[in-house]
């Protein structure tokens, strides 16, 4: 690549990302925000590389667009905004969901939407779109920290783009064949040796910079949904939402095995483990669950807690949206898959309601955050601390009905 980026043979993924992000920092194209390294990096001349977005067929017809919220996409997003499209942005670190929908006030001017397409608009003008918003994306525009004219591509390490399309597919929101977008600096420009790919590694079809539009025919598949057993448990605990997804696959009869339970299965299976099994299963107690059901009325507590009676300290958890035509059984294989199970379950469907009984204030706050983003029978569930218990850091159970 002329005058910029010389990577040695056999080069990892990460020293081409330390190559790129030096090269933009020694020859004085970075640009805010600063140092570039460790990000998607923001470069002189990006707002020029993303105006040239409006002359592709592909930008024009599309209705709806998921842009990356990275700094040197700003241009796309007002471009977006400009054309009123649909505007999805992921929500930073997909902590609380996966979209963020860009909706400017009524009569916004032009100074108001370049507010819109910056972090702080997508802080102050967007809605969540949950799993049951239907999103149905024309167009993907990630960023990049280098990529190949062959549509190869390399981010700052994290998986987060590559996550999102998957999960994407996962919902259903983008086709094999929804064109996907990246807008870098010339210098960002390198060849990437294949081997350096995974499955799981996200292509793009065309390449935007300052001076060319790079049309790649790349050929290479890309992701088709989540790929489960790369996915750990600290993942899965950092995007909740991938709980929910992984509990609608499960549902569908996919294989959701986990990266840490492929390595727990393999070590079940030893003859010291399977004996300890068998001698666990053979002093299990009989009725581990106590459990009454009146109607759609139902009350379940675990006898190997702590009784609830007289506790001081137990947080409730209301969990509401339930649809007519989900069964207990499936709350409770859902709060198990989410590692959320209660001291005790009060079901009561015919309100389409239930509360959860936790140990305490952290316990239930915690199973608050797993279990959002939960979607049952087709409806997204309201999870929330039960109201007289949002502000207190405990409430008294004085008995069991």
């Amino acid at each position: 690549m002329e005058g910029g980026v010389r990577l040695r043979a056999g080069a990892s993924k990460q020293d081409v990302r330390e190559k790129v992000w030096d090269h933009l920092e020694a020859s004085g194209l970075a640009d805010f925000p600063r140092p570039v390294h460790r990000r998607i990096p923001n470069f002189k001349g990006s707002h020029q590389a993303c105006s040239s977005i409006k002359e592709l067929d592909v930008f024009n017809r599309a209705r709806e667009i998921k842009v990356d919220p990275d700094k040197p996409l700003e241009g796309v997003r007002l471009a977006a905004l400009q054309a009123r499209k649909t505007l999805l942005v992921p929500t930073p670190r997909l902590r609380t969901g996966l979209f963020n929908k860009i909706v400017p006030p009524s009569g916004a001017t032009k100074e108001i939407l370049r507010i819109c397409a910056t972090s702080r608009g997508i802080k102050e003008y967007s809605v969540p779109v949950g799993l049951d918003g239907k999103a149905r994306v024309d167009l993907v525009v990630v960023g990049s920290v280098a990529v190949s004219e062959k549509g190869w591509r390399i981010g700052k390490g994290e998986g987060y783009a590559d996550m999102e399309y998957a999960m994407m597919v996962s919902m259903g929101a983008v086709q094999a064949d929804t064109p996907v977008i990246t807008i870098v600096h010339d210098c960002q420009v390198v060849d990437i040796a294949e081997e350096l790919l995974g499955d799981h590694d996200l292509t793009v079809d065309y390449i935007l910079t300052p001076t060319r539009t790079i049309k790649t025919n790349c050929k290479r598949p890309k992701p088709q949904g989540i790929i489960w057993h790369k996915v750990s448990y600290e993942m899965l605990e950092k995007i909740p939402i991938l709980k929910s997804l992984r509990y609608r696959e499960k549902q569908a009869g996919k294989d959701v095995t986990l990266q840490d339970e492929r390595s727990d299965l393999a070590n079940a299976n030893t003859p010291a483990a399977l004996n300890e099994k068998a001698m666990a299963e053979n002093t299990r107690p009989q009725a581990a669950m106590g459990s009454a059901q009146i109607g759609q009325h139902y009350v379940e507590s675990d006898s190997l807690s702590p009784r609830l009676e007289g506790s001081g300290t137990i947080t409730t958890v209301y969990v509401g949206n339930i649809p007519p035509s989900v069964r207990v059984s499936e709350l409770k294989c859902a709060l198990r898959e989410f590692r959320a199970t209660p001291l005790r379950l009060n079901w009561q469907g015919a309100q389409h309601r239930a509360f959860l009984d936790y140990k305490d204030k952290a316990t239930a706050e915690s199973a608050v955050s797993s279990l959002k983003g939960l979607s049952l029978g087709g409806n997204s569930l309201r999870v929330e601390l039960a109201k007289n218990q949002r502000n207190k850091g405990q409430v008294e159970i004085n008995s069991q009905k």
